[in-house]
C-alpha cells in the first residue's frame, strides 16, 4: 500500500505520518509551498479542507480522522 500526505508541517500531519510509517506503508509526502500552494490546495481539496490530506492507493480518503476510520475499517489500525 502507498500514501500521499498532503502536509503543512502541524502536528496531526506529522502524527498521520508517523503511524503510517509504523504501519510500514510507503509514504510520499507533499508539503505546503514545497509541492503545492494554498491555493492549489484549496481547488485540489476544497475551501474548507484541513490539514493533512490522504489518498492511500491513489484513491483520496479525507483528512486524518477519515483516514483513521478507513485504516481501522481495512484491519489495518486497532
Amino acid at each position: 500500500m502507498q500514501a500521499v500526505v498532503y502536509t503543512n508541517g502541524n502536528q496531526e500531519s506529522e502524527r498521520l505520518s508517523s503511524l503510517l510509517k509504523r504501519l510500514e506503508i510507503d509514504i510520499l509526502e507533499y508539503r505546503l509551498n514545497n509541492h503545492f500552494s494554498q491555493r492549489a490546495f484549496e481547488s485540489e481539496f476544497g475551501v474548507n479542507a484541513e490539514y493533512p490530506q490522504c489518498a492511500l492507493d491513489y484513491k483520496h480518503i479525507g483528512g486524518i480522522k477519515d483516514t483513521l476510520n478507513h485504516l481501522k475499517k481495512e484491519g489495518l489500525f486497532v
